[in-house]
Protein backbone atom coordinates (compact mmCIF):
# COMPACT_ATOMS: atom_id res chain seq x y z
CA UNK A 1 0.00 0.00 0.00
CA UNK A 2 1.66 3.98 -1.16
CA UNK A 3 0.30 6.15 1.13
CA UNK A 4 0.91 10.27 -0.06
CA UNK A 5 1.07 12.97 2.43
CA UNK A 6 0.13 16.13 0.97
CA UNK A 7 0.70 19.77 2.31
CA UNK A 8 0.81 23.14 1.91
CA UNK A 9 3.80 23.39 3.10
CA UNK A 10 3.19 27.23 3.31
CA UNK A 11 3.55 27.94 7.38
CA UNK A 12 6.80 26.86 7.67
CA UNK A 13 8.22 28.85 5.61
CA UNK A 14 6.52 32.01 6.83
CA UNK A 15 6.34 31.26 10.71
CA UNK A 16 9.66 30.23 12.38
CA UNK A 17 7.48 28.72 15.41
CA UNK A 18 6.29 26.11 12.80
CA UNK A 19 9.46 25.46 11.01
CA UNK A 20 10.82 24.84 14.44
CA UNK A 21 8.09 22.55 15.58
CA UNK A 22 8.15 20.58 12.22
CA UNK A 23 11.74 21.37 10.73
CA UNK A 24 10.72 18.69 7.88
CA UNK A 25 7.43 20.39 7.80
CA UNK A 26 3.90 18.87 8.38
CA UNK A 27 4.01 16.14 5.91
CA UNK A 28 7.45 15.35 6.98
CA UNK A 29 6.26 14.52 10.59
CA UNK A 30 3.14 12.41 9.30
CA UNK A 31 5.31 10.54 6.60
CA UNK A 32 8.51 9.75 9.13
CA UNK A 33 5.79 8.60 11.75
CA UNK A 34 3.91 6.58 8.69
CA UNK A 35 7.08 5.22 7.15
CA UNK A 36 7.91 3.37 11.40
CA UNK A 37 4.91 1.61 11.35
CA UNK A 38 5.93 0.37 7.96
CA UNK A 39 3.92 2.20 5.40
CA UNK A 40 5.85 3.11 1.38
CA UNK A 41 4.66 6.85 1.84
CA UNK A 42 5.65 9.72 -0.19
CA UNK A 43 4.85 13.61 0.00
CA UNK A 44 3.55 15.87 -2.03
CA UNK A 45 3.10 19.70 -1.78
CA UNK A 46 1.06 22.97 -3.08
CA UNK A 47 4.41 24.71 -5.28
CA UNK A 48 5.34 21.67 -6.55
CA UNK A 49 4.32 21.26 -10.41
CA UNK A 50 0.90 19.86 -10.06
CA UNK A 51 0.57 20.41 -6.57
CA UNK A 52 3.00 17.12 -6.90
CA UNK A 53 -0.25 14.98 -7.46
CA UNK A 54 0.42 14.19 -11.13
CA UNK A 55 -1.42 11.39 -12.74
CA UNK A 56 1.51 9.14 -11.78
CA UNK A 57 1.13 10.10 -8.09
CA UNK A 58 -2.44 9.94 -7.75
CA UNK A 59 -2.72 6.66 -9.58
CA UNK A 60 -0.12 4.50 -7.41
CA UNK A 61 -1.63 6.73 -4.38
CA UNK A 62 -3.93 4.22 -2.04
CA UNK A 63 -4.64 6.72 0.68
CA UNK A 64 -4.16 10.33 0.61
CA UNK A 65 -3.23 12.41 3.28
CA UNK A 66 -4.16 15.67 3.15
CA UNK A 67 -3.21 18.94 4.76
CA UNK A 68 -4.16 22.33 4.24
CA UNK A 69 -4.79 25.81 5.92
CA UNK A 70 -4.21 29.51 4.48
CA UNK A 71 -3.78 28.64 0.47
CA UNK A 72 -6.97 26.35 -0.28
CA UNK A 73 -7.45 28.54 -3.67
CA UNK A 74 -4.70 28.56 -4.35
CA UNK A 75 -5.13 24.25 -5.09
CA UNK A 76 -6.39 24.09 -9.25
CA UNK A 77 -9.83 22.72 -9.72
CA UNK A 78 -8.56 20.66 -12.32
CA UNK A 79 -6.05 18.79 -9.78
CA UNK A 80 -9.28 18.76 -7.18
CA UNK A 81 -11.44 16.91 -9.94
CA UNK A 82 -8.98 14.26 -10.56
CA UNK A 83 -8.70 13.81 -6.54
CA UNK A 84 -12.73 13.37 -5.75
CA UNK A 85 -12.28 10.88 -8.91
CA UNK A 86 -9.53 8.85 -7.29
CA UNK A 87 -11.84 8.82 -4.18
CA UNK A 88 -14.68 7.71 -6.01
CA UNK A 89 -12.35 5.13 -7.90
CA UNK A 90 -11.37 3.65 -4.23
CA UNK A 91 -8.48 5.49 -3.04
CA UNK A 92 -8.42 6.59 0.57
CA UNK A 93 -8.63 10.35 1.74
CA UNK A 94 -7.34 11.50 5.32
CA UNK A 95 -8.24 14.40 5.76
CA UNK A 96 -6.64 16.58 8.81
CA UNK A 97 -7.56 19.93 10.92
CA UNK A 98 -7.99 22.91 8.52
CA UNK A 99 -8.60 20.31 5.59
CA UNK A 100 -12.11 20.72 6.65
CA UNK A 101 -12.00 24.29 4.19
CA UNK A 102 -10.43 22.35 1.34
CA UNK A 103 -12.20 22.37 -2.28
CA UNK A 104 -11.51 18.05 -1.82
CA UNK A 105 -13.18 17.80 0.68
CA UNK A 106 -16.34 20.86 0.84
CA UNK A 107 -16.57 19.25 -2.98
CA UNK A 108 -17.12 15.20 -1.61
CA UNK A 109 -19.20 16.51 1.33
CA UNK A 110 -21.41 19.20 -0.17
CA UNK A 111 -21.85 21.65 2.46
CA UNK A 112 -20.06 24.62 3.64
CA UNK A 113 -18.07 22.38 6.12
CA UNK A 114 -17.81 25.70 8.15
CA UNK A 115 -17.66 25.84 12.25
CA UNK A 116 -16.67 28.44 14.83
CA UNK A 117 -12.68 28.65 16.02
CA UNK A 118 -10.52 29.80 18.46
CA UNK A 119 -6.70 29.92 18.98
CA UNK A 120 -6.15 30.49 22.35
CA UNK A 121 -3.83 27.49 23.70
CA UNK A 122 -6.60 25.64 25.58
CA UNK A 123 -6.85 21.94 26.21
CA UNK A 124 -9.02 19.49 23.91
CA UNK A 125 -10.09 16.22 25.42
CA UNK A 126 -10.80 13.65 22.51
CA UNK A 127 -13.39 11.31 23.60
CA UNK A 128 -13.59 8.00 22.05
CA UNK A 129 -17.00 7.71 21.37
CA UNK A 130 -16.65 4.21 19.03
CA UNK A 131 -14.66 1.85 20.88
CA UNK A 132 -15.34 -0.73 18.73
CA UNK A 133 -13.99 1.21 15.53
CA UNK A 134 -10.48 0.09 14.18
CA UNK A 135 -9.31 3.47 13.90
CA UNK A 136 -9.26 3.93 17.77
CA UNK A 137 -7.17 0.55 18.14
CA UNK A 138 -4.73 1.19 20.60
CA UNK A 139 -6.31 3.77 22.47
CA UNK A 140 -7.67 4.51 25.65
CA UNK A 141 -11.08 5.98 26.64
CA UNK A 142 -9.64 9.60 25.32
CA UNK A 143 -6.88 11.80 23.88
CA UNK A 144 -5.64 14.63 26.13
CA UNK A 145 -4.22 18.04 24.36
CA UNK A 146 -2.84 20.17 26.72
CA UNK A 147 -2.71 22.84 23.83
CA UNK A 148 -4.55 22.90 20.67
CA UNK A 149 -6.81 25.57 18.77
CA UNK A 150 -11.19 25.02 19.68
CA UNK A 151 -12.82 24.20 16.57
CA UNK A 152 -16.65 24.19 18.21
CA UNK A 153 -20.05 23.16 16.91
CA UNK A 154 -21.94 23.57 14.64
CA UNK A 155 -19.83 21.95 12.35
CA UNK A 156 -21.87 22.51 8.93
CA UNK A 157 -20.89 18.53 7.47
CA UNK A 158 -23.35 16.01 6.26
CA UNK A 159 -23.99 13.51 9.34
CA UNK A 160 -21.23 11.35 9.61
CA UNK A 161 -21.45 7.39 8.46
CA UNK A 162 -19.62 6.81 12.13
CA UNK A 163 -18.83 9.44 14.36
CA UNK A 164 -15.25 8.02 16.28
CA UNK A 165 -13.98 10.80 18.05
CA UNK A 166 -15.74 13.47 20.27
CA UNK A 167 -13.91 16.62 21.45
CA UNK A 168 -14.69 18.73 24.49
CA UNK A 169 -12.64 22.07 25.28
CA UNK A 170 -11.30 23.78 28.17
CA UNK A 171 -13.46 27.05 26.93
CA UNK A 172 -16.83 24.52 27.15
CA UNK A 173 -17.46 23.72 23.35
CA UNK A 174 -17.74 20.28 21.90
CA UNK A 175 -16.69 19.25 18.54
CA UNK A 176 -17.16 16.24 16.25
CA UNK A 177 -13.74 15.57 15.72
CA UNK A 178 -13.11 11.91 13.89
CA UNK A 179 -16.07 11.15 11.12
CA UNK A 180 -16.38 8.56 8.54
CA UNK A 181 -17.83 8.86 5.38
CA UNK A 182 -17.89 6.44 2.05
CA UNK A 183 -18.26 8.17 -1.09
CA UNK A 184 -18.23 5.94 -4.04
CA UNK A 185 -15.61 2.76 -3.85
CA UNK A 186 -13.73 5.22 -1.22
CA UNK A 187 -13.20 5.80 2.46
CA UNK A 188 -12.94 9.39 3.95
CA UNK A 189 -12.08 10.00 7.48
CA UNK A 190 -11.95 13.89 8.89
CA UNK A 191 -10.12 13.92 11.95
CA UNK A 192 -9.62 17.38 13.48
CA UNK A 193 -6.36 18.22 15.39
CA UNK A 194 -3.21 19.21 14.39
CA UNK A 195 -2.55 23.33 14.11
CA UNK A 196 0.44 24.33 12.53
CA UNK A 197 1.84 26.26 15.83
CA UNK A 198 1.44 23.25 18.19
CA UNK A 199 3.20 20.02 18.07
CA UNK A 200 0.56 17.67 17.87
CA UNK A 201 1.74 15.13 15.56
CA UNK A 202 4.68 14.53 17.23
CA UNK A 203 2.11 13.05 19.65
CA UNK A 204 2.21 9.35 19.33
CA UNK A 205 -1.40 8.97 20.52
CA UNK A 206 -2.08 11.03 17.35
CA UNK A 207 0.31 9.17 15.19
CA UNK A 208 -1.56 6.10 16.18
CA UNK A 209 -4.98 6.96 14.91
CA UNK A 210 -3.81 8.57 11.50
CA UNK A 211 -2.18 4.97 10.94
CA UNK A 212 -5.05 3.40 12.03
CA UNK A 213 -7.17 5.21 9.44
CA UNK A 214 -4.72 4.87 6.56
CA UNK A 215 -5.20 1.02 7.01
CA UNK A 216 -9.13 1.47 7.55
CA UNK A 217 -9.05 3.58 4.40
CA UNK A 218 -7.58 1.11 2.17
CA UNK A 219 -9.11 0.10 -1.32
CA UNK A 220 -10.78 -2.47 -1.43
CA UNK A 221 -9.95 -4.77 -4.53
CA UNK A 222 -13.33 -3.88 -6.92
CA UNK A 223 -14.09 -2.02 -9.60
CA UNK A 224 -16.77 0.89 -9.42
CA UNK A 225 -20.36 -0.51 -10.42
CA UNK A 226 -21.61 0.09 -14.07
CA UNK A 227 -24.20 2.61 -14.09
CA UNK A 228 -26.21 3.87 -17.24
CA UNK A 229 -29.02 1.72 -19.38
CA UNK A 230 -28.30 -2.16 -18.74
CA UNK A 231 -28.76 -5.50 -20.61
CA UNK A 232 -31.23 -8.05 -18.88
CA UNK A 233 -29.23 -10.90 -17.75
CA UNK A 234 -32.10 -12.93 -18.54
CA UNK A 235 -34.41 -12.93 -21.24
CA UNK A 236 -37.76 -10.94 -20.98
CA UNK A 237 -40.84 -11.91 -22.71
CA UNK A 238 -41.97 -9.09 -24.59
CA UNK A 239 -45.59 -7.53 -23.72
Amino acid sequence: MHITVWNEYRHEKKNPLVSEIYPEGIHGAIANALKEDGYDVGTATLDEELHGLSDEVLNKTDVLVWWGHIAHEEVSDAIVDKVVERVWEGMGLIVLHSGHFSKVFKKLMGTSCDLKWREAGEKERLWVVDPSHPITNGIGEYIELQQEEMYGEHFDIPAPDELVFMSWFEGGEVFRSGCTYRRGNGKIFYFRPGHETYPTYHNKEIQRVISNAVKWASPIDRKRPVYGNAQPLESIKEK
